[in-house]
């Protein structure tokens, strides 16, 4: 049974997100905006940023810039993930 259930665990697809920052702006500026808005976040950057599984916190990392990539060093796990 361990078997089995070890493979059905690799075919679980789990959303992977990346917050860098967060802003609340008035809905009237949102509806104004068009190309070329900019958008104030409450982070530095130095910041780290959260990832989320599924929605859910679950690490903080740092943007990492590889070539034209963009992603995430997983800099802490956060309580219940570790």
């Amino acid at each position: 049974m361990g078997s089995f259930m070890a493979s059905n665990l690799h075919a679980v697809k789990v959303e992977i997100s990346v917050v860098l920052g967060r802003s609340v702006i008035p809905m009237h500026q949102l509806l104004r905006m068009g190309r070329g808005a900019v958008i104030e976040l409450d982070s530095a950057q130095d910041d780290a940023v959260t990832v989320l599984a599924n929605e859910k916190p679950v690490a903080k990392g740092e943007i990492v810039i590889h070539g034209d990539r963009i992603g995430v060093s997983i800099t802490e796990l956060l309580s219940g993930y570790q």
